[in-house]
């Protein structure tokens, strides 16, 4: 099986409890305006074998304290979050947080297929227009769920956002360019490319082609 892959880190700090395994998915059908991963949402890019996706959570099983699935949309590869996570269960027992961009009525033909192998979901679109006052969330018409018992631990970030909520993992990959795992509040990324620029620095984004533009 074929999986398309944005990318896959340990550890991340910022998208759940302790240190987990960060999954992004490539292709997002959804495409939010105002989204910050828009170069995760074309279709088709970062294509790679299903066991090589295992063989890399595989490795950091053991030490990892959750895994941690987003995106682009994850149940836009509907089967291979299924073989995913159905792999995991038998790698480790940490708990595993989605997100979607999908309501949880569109996702419950999914959940009642794979009962079981989401611990904690995190659904809905992200939406400019609405406030950003929620732990784990990017707006606050997304909701978190809590769907098995190991999820418990997750309803810790069902509260109001604090500080320690705004940090964010930086990460760099191995032709030097860097990216940011977790939920910034908002214009946080618009004041780093201000400042990073007034240092005298050029910064450069990816759109949703992968194409690098300042």
């Amino acid at each position: 099986m074929k999986v398309n892959v944005s990318r896959l880190h340990y550890p991340v700090t910022t998208l759940g409890p302790g240190r987990r395994i960060g999954l992004w998915m490539q292709g997002c059908s959804i495409r939010c305006p105002g989204c910050i991963s828009v170069d995760t949402w074309e279709a088709g890019r970062g294509k790679c074998e299903l066991s090589a996706v295992l063989d890399e959570l595989r490795r950091h099983a053991d030490e990892a304290d959750g895994l941690t699935v987003s995106g682009g949309e994850p149940f836009d590869q509907p089967e291979a979050l299924s073989a995913i996570l159905h792999a995991w269960s038998t790698m480790s027992e940490g708990a595993v947080l989605v997100f979607t961009g999908n309501e949880r009525e569109a996702v419950a033909p999914w959940l009642a297929d794979n009962p079981g192998l989401i611990d904690a979901l995190v659904t809905g679109p992200f939406r400019s227009d609405r406030p950003q006052t929620l732990a784990l969330r990017g707006s606050d018409n997304q909701e978190l769920h809590i769907l098995t018992s190991a999820g418990e631990k997750f309803r810790a970030f069902d509260r109001s956002v604090d500080d320690a909520d705004r940090r964010l993992d930086v990460m760099f990959d191995a032709e030097g360019s860097a990216w940011f795992a977790g939920i910034p509040a908002r214009g946080d990324l618009g004041r780093l490319r201000r400042a990073m620029s007034a240092a005298g620095h050029r910064i450069k984004t990816s759109d949703a082609k992968g194409n690098l533009a300042q």
